[in-house]
């Protein structure tokens, strides 16, 4: 209002009347702003320059300020307070208006006393609030029905920062020493002076309902605080939440704070931008701790412009502020996260419908999409910190670096030096937390809550892929916030940067042949036959990995001798799952199989030396690097350790469900552990022709009987051993074969381990309806043809068997990739009339070949002969 003050003093400082005309020209001000901010209350009013009129566009406060002074210099008409909103006419005390004709009678002190009413300046000089104060200036309200005193105060509090940060401070709790003292007065004392001294001190009512409110907390927040710390603020965060309750059932109310933060937020974004307020004083972290407890922020008023701007003043906070409020929302219940969420999920998924995004109008360059997008990163590390952490079973890194290829000198000389050269990115604020994604367990609500749907259907991934390997600070890449992606839209992130690598390679090997004057294959090519497949992959494999590892980035091309398929993808997908086949037999010995679980486990008592492990990872990674997906059957715990983590005992209930069980019942028997069970620190594992291997969890261990109280210990050290030391050198040369592929990607960046496992395995569900409405025809058919007709209804008559087995022969995988059949982009062509000829398929394409057959019965027929006995290669 200083602002107010300031422009009405510079228009009437006539020296005749000045202190009258002064205030009379105030209040009318004061009347056409609340005119244009809060409108009359008559939903009817015809008043074009009154808020409450049906044509009426809503402006800030800037906008209202200097409208209510163009209103004023042209004697503009006044609404009268319509009789249907108390609160709304207290805004306009006067009964009519008459401009300018008014000033005489102000001036001449003939104006009701009742139109000037005092309670307005009573709280002219309060420059912040608290919980009471608040409750205080309510309360007044409510007598008068007025509301336009509390209206002004959150008006102009709320829309100041250093008001903010100076208002519901926690009481000051007293030091132990301070206690005594206070005891040893208050012992002299007799009972009335307590009462009066208790009647008098509004700050002692209130400190121990503060000190309750902190102690009690929320209790999803109770391990974080254990392991970081209480986070400490000086703002009462409790006090704030019941102020809100309070006072959001009030709609003129609530239209303050929304009018207040439009004006804020410009101010802190200039703060924060150029006068490095946070360094200068921390407690500004409290502008941004009050405004969030708004519950209300995702309602359509604040998603046009008052939202945006202040998540664009929030995402200027430095690094250590971010870290500090996604430690503080760490503590806050799952709900509080899900609102926190879904306020800043509901401006993105606005903004994004509201526009046509185009590859000429890309969503990137949307500030308020961007800010968004960066505030909801710190609730996505507040939702890990609060959640399940384990960060203290870490793999260890391998002991030995991936050579380097010899290629690194011709970047160099090229100016073309790799990126990532010292490992994967990592996020700042990841950092700045000492956390990484995959050491949360579970979550305080679910990930897929971060995902963006709409987002992820506008969002340009080519160019997203771009900004995200320039890392220039004009462009924002959204692979910089993997969370609000879903598996679809990152897997061609990544299968942008494999194509993109394997084109460097062929250009390196280019440049090299004319450099070096022979010719090199730009190609990672393997020649294979069927039935010596494993000797003849791996042999190749492992002398490439010897020599120059850099080779098993090209792209992978096999060929089957005796055979011939061009490799356009289809034949890399049948090696890979021939390979697969070969290496997970049982009679070869590598892998262990679970009956029940139906997965497979690392054999630690294989005769292959690691050398053979080290070339499964390459074929897993391999797979990832050329978008093929592989049907192997690992238990989760396996891409935990992939991504760094070690297994640990809840792991079991995956990969050795019926250990687990054994070992969950000794945590919770009840009777006496060392006598009922009898069992030590000795264990014993059979080999692969059945004989016993003791092992010791600990030194001396067949002498040290489990207890009560070392139960535990006991049951994390076998876990220790069964998932982690037993397989250590071969799960460490497999991860090594595996990074020797991945180790420039940006997987790890991007997905969870769950997604790893998407990625290598596909997915189980088989939807074939989305397959049916996604499939394209060519050739003549289309999808009402009689024929394509009766050849969906023979595919969904199929049963699961055959339907992988359709799978197999038309696309060369019997899995879904990532993100379902529908993504599969399945051709179904003719290939002439009606013939005896059996179906083919190009598995390259995933293209079906159909002769257009003369019965249902007969397409049947061939198709189910066709997909039953195919194997091979051939040219057509």
């Amino acid at each position: 209002w200083k602002y107010y003050s300031h422009k009405t003093s510079t228009l009437c400082h006539s020296k005749k009347h000045a202190l009258g005309i002064r205030a009379a020209a105030k209040h009318l001000i004061e009347r056409y702003y609340h005119q244009l901010t809060e409108g009359c209350g008559n939903e009817a009013c015809t008043n074009e320059a009154c808020g409450s009129s049906p044509g009426f566009q809503r402006m800030d406060n800037n906008a209202a300020a200097i409208k209510a002074l163009e209103l004023y210099k042209n004697n503009a008409k006044l609404c009268d307070p319509h009789p249907s909103k108390k609160g709304a006419s207290s805004a306009f005390p006067e009964n009519s208006a008459k401009g300018a004709h008014n000033f005489s009678a102000c001036s001449n002190g003939k104006m009701n006393h009742k139109d000037l009413q005092p309670t307005r300046e009573d709280f002219r000089d309060l420059n912040f609030l608290t919980e009471e104060k608040v409750y205080e200036i309510l309360s007044l309200c409510s007598e008068t029905e007025d509301y336009s005193p509390l209206i002004r105060v959150i008006g102009r509090v709320f829309s100041s920062a250093e008001s903010l940060v100076q208002s519901f401070r926690k009481a000051k709790q007293h030091t132990k020493e301070e206690l005594k003292s206070l005891q040893a007065k208050d012992e002299d004392k007799d009972e009335d002076e307590k009462e009066t001294a208790s009647g008098s001190s509004t700050a002692m009512e209130v400190e121990p309902e503060a000190s309750a409110s902190s102690a009690d907390g929320p209790s999803d927040g109770e391990n974080n605080v254990q392991k970081f710390g209480p986070v400490e603020v000086s703002v009462d965060i409790e006090a704030v939440r019941r102020v809100y309750d309070k006072l959001l059932s009030n709609e003129k109310i609530e239209a303050a704070f929304l009018n207040a933060l439009v004006y804020l937020s410009p101010n802190v974004e200039c703060d924060l931008t150029y006068h490095n307020v946070y360094a200068a004083d921390p407690n500004y972290l409290n502008v941004f701790i009050i405004v969030m407890e708004n519950s209300n922020l995702h309602s359509p008023e604040y998603l046009e412009i008052a939202l945006p701007q202040f998540c664009k003043a929030m995402s200027k906070l430095p690094l250590p502020a971010l870290a500090k409020l996604a430690r503080l929302w760490s503590q806050y219940s799952a709900d509080q996260i899900r609102r926190l969420v879904e306020t800043f999920q509901q401006l993105i998924t606005y903004t994004v419908i509201s526009n046509e995004f185009s590859s000429d109008n890309l969503v990137n360059e949307d500030d308020g999409v961007v800010a968004a997008t960066k505030c909801l990163k710190i609730v996505y590390y507040a939702n890990v910190l609060g959640g399940d952490l384990d960060m203290d079973h870490n793999e260890e890194d391998d002991d030995e670096p991936i050579p380097e290829s010899s290629e690194l000198t011709l970047q160099e000389l090229l100016g073309e030096e790799r990126r990532n050269k010292k490992g994967p990115r990592v996020d700042p604020l990841e950092t700045e937390l000492g956390i990484r994604s995959s050491d949360c367990r579970k979550p305080l609500i679910s990930f897929e809550d971060f995902i963006n749907e709409p987002l992820n259907d506008v969002l340009e991934m080519d160019k997203d892929y771009t900004f995200f390997k320039v890392e220039t600070e004009s462009k924002f890449s959204f692979m910089t916030c993997p969370f609000i992606l879903n598996a679809v839209t990152k897997n061609l992130g990544l299968y942008y940067d494999n194509r993109i690598r394997m084109y460097s390679e062929r250009r390196i090997t280019a440049l090299y042949s004319l450099v070096q004057g022979q010719q090199l294959n730009p190609y990672l090519r393997l020649k294979v036959r069927r039935d010596h497949i494993i000797d003849d992959a791996l042999v190749r494999l492992e002398m490439i990995a010897m020599e120059n590892p850099a080779d098993l980035k090209k792209q992978l091309y096999v060929e089957f001798e005796g055979e011939q398929g061009v490799d356009e993808g289809g034949v890399s997908k049948e090696f890979f799952q021939l390979v697969v086949e070969e290496i997970f037999n049982r009679d070869i010995g590598m892998f262990t199989y679970d009956e029940s679980t139906k997965l497979f486990w690392f054999n630690p008592s294989s005769f292959e030396n690691e050398g053979q492990f080290t070339l499964i990872g390459i074929v897993l990674g391999l797979a990832i690097y050329n978008n093929c997906i592989l049907d192997v059957h690992f238990p989760m715990v396996v891409y935990r350790k992939l991504m760094g983590k070690k297994g640990t005992f809840r792991d079991l209930a995956d990969s050795h469900p019926v250990l687990y069980q054994s070992l969950k019942d000794l945590l919770e028997y009840e009777g006496n552990v060392e006598e009922d069970m009898m069992i030590t620190f000795q264990i014993s594992q059979t080999d692969l022709f059945g004989n016993p291997l003791m092992y010791d969890l600990k030194e001396g261990g067949d002498k040290i009987p489990v207890t009560n109280e070392n139960r535990k210990d006991f049951v994390a050290l076998y876990a220790e051993y069964m998932l982690n030391k037993s397989v250590e050198k071969q799960f460490k040369a497999f991860r090594r074969g595996f990074h020797m592929v991945t180790n420039e990607s940006p997987l790890k960046y991007l997905f969870r381990p769950e997604e790893i496992e998407l990625l290598i395995c596909g997915s189980r569900n088989l939807d074939f309806q989305a397959l049916e409405d996604s499939t394209e025809y060519d050739g003549g058919y289309n999808k009402d043809s009689r024929i394509i007709r009766d050849f969906w209804e023979t595919v969904h008559s199929f049963g699961q068997e055959q339907k992988r087995l359709f799978l197999q022969f038309t696309t060369g995988t019997d899995r879904a990739p990532v993100g379902g059949l529908g993504k599969l982009k399945m051709i179904i062509a003719k290939n002439g009339p009606d013939s005896d000829r059996l179906p083919t398929s190009h598995t390259c394409f995933n293209v079906l070949l159909l002769p257009e057959y003369s019965t249902k019965e007969k397409l049947t027929e061939r198709l189910l002969k066709a997909i039953t006995y195919a194997k091979g290669f051939g040219m057509l």
